[in-house]
């Protein structure tokens, strides 16, 4: 990636991935680290493969990607499907609203074009991601935020979808969603005891 060109420091890499089910589009933002300057979007992968469909994950076996608020948890360089990347699901949020006895794991972004439940963007795509993120872990960053959305939460999109059965959740979701897209800044986020989102 060429960070240099969107004034991010090579050296000093922070990155934020988002992801959105329709249109199947990975995004990769960044910033020079310990600055308060805002995020840009520095490269977009398409998403390879999908499975299940709108709406956030609630018990293994159900094919669905989740939806929400994630950090990545474990870079597995042996993995099945070329890299993976792990992410933190269940989080406080799935574990307050999935099935409480399997509500199912290992959701990664990963390489191949085929999945159960995770973000596969090809062999070629998970390569250049997994070395940012490992630049950016080994540069100093701790946690590197994961959102996904089932699309973009704009008040015209979710009004299109009102009548759906996770229109509430959705409607959740579109705070942190608009936090970012306003400031481009990530949201300092807050789980309560229902499962609920909050921006603080």
């Amino acid at each position: 990636m060429r960070l240099a060109a969107h004034g991010v420091d090579p050296n000093q890499p922070e990155i934020f991935i988002r992801a959105f089910k329709v249109g199947r589009q990975l995004e990769v933002w960044a910033r020079t680290r310990a600055t308060a300057t805002p995020f840009v979007l520095v490269r977009t992968f398409y998403i390879s493969g999908t499975s299940g469909t709108l709406g956030p994950k609630r018990r293994e076996g159900d094919g669905q990607v989740p939806e929400g608020f994630y950090q990545l948890d474990r870079f597995n360089p042996t993995s099945a499907y070329h890299l993976s990347l792990g992410l933190n699901y269940p989080n406080a949020s799935d574990q307050c609203q999935s099935d409480a006895q399997h509500p199912g794991g290992d959701i990664f972004i990963h390489g191949s074009n085929v999945t159960v439940g995770c973000l596969p963007i090809t062999d070629a795509g998970i390569e250049e991601l997994y070395v940012l993120a490992t630049e950016a872990r080994a540069g100093g960053q701790d946690t590197i935020e994961v959102h996904i959305f089932p699309f973009a939460l704009t008040p015209e999109n979710l009004a299109a979808r009102r009548n759906s059965t996770h229109a509430i959740f959705w409607q959740n979701l579109s705070a942190g969603y608009t936090f970012f897209e306003q400031n481009h800044q990530l949201p300092h986020l807050a789980t309560d005891a229902r499962g609920s989102y909050t921006v603080r």
